[in-house]
């Protein structure tokens, strides 16, 4: 069996008044992540890790911020086919652990309904999810609310 590791970053900025997707879940909370896609930044975070590990380049690469086709897209969709992608270079996911940086709403109520969709966008059980979240004591950007952060690791494996 060959195995590999993957590493995943993202931030975004938020908004007043402006939708805020995590994990495939609608937030409620008065400010919002921005971007060209939901802004998904756990999602995000997670593909890179994924496209990293398989050494297929980022997310930025298979899905342009440029492009009409991703604007305002789920995130969810972009996972799928990231998913794509590694079957195509026979790879299948062992696990992802990912954190989320941010002060506020709160995360932890939300983890099992990001986990279900996870695992059924990306095809692997919910307990090879693990996320986590934590705030960053009032401190810098994510501590103002101007951007929420996400890091992600997997771990791919196939057959030699």
């Amino acid at each position: 069996m060959k195995i590999k590791v993957g590493f995943g970053f993202d931030v975004h900025q938020l908004k007043e008044n402006h939708p805020f997707v995590i994990g495939g879940v609608d937030l409620e909370h008065h400010k919002g992540a921005f971007g060209h896609s939901d802004a998904d930044v756990l999602l995000h975070a997670i593909c890179d890790a994924l496209l990293g590990a398989a050494n297929l380049r980022d997310i930025g690469f298979h899905f342009k911020n440029t492009d009409p086709r991703w604007k305002g897209i789920s995130s969810l969709i972009l996972l799928k086919e990231t998913v794509k992608l590694l079957t195509e270079k026979n790879w299948e996911i062992g696990n992802i652990d990912a954190m989320l940086c941010l002060e506020a709403p709160k995360i932890n109520p939300h983890i099992p309904a990001m986990q279900e969709h996870i695992a059924s966008a990306a095809g692997i059980s919910v307990d090879d999810i693990s996320i986590k979240a934590t705030t960053n004591e009032q401190m810098g950007f994510i501590g103002r609310e101007e951007g929420v952060v996400a890091y992600a690791v997997c771990l791919i494996q196939r057959e030699k």
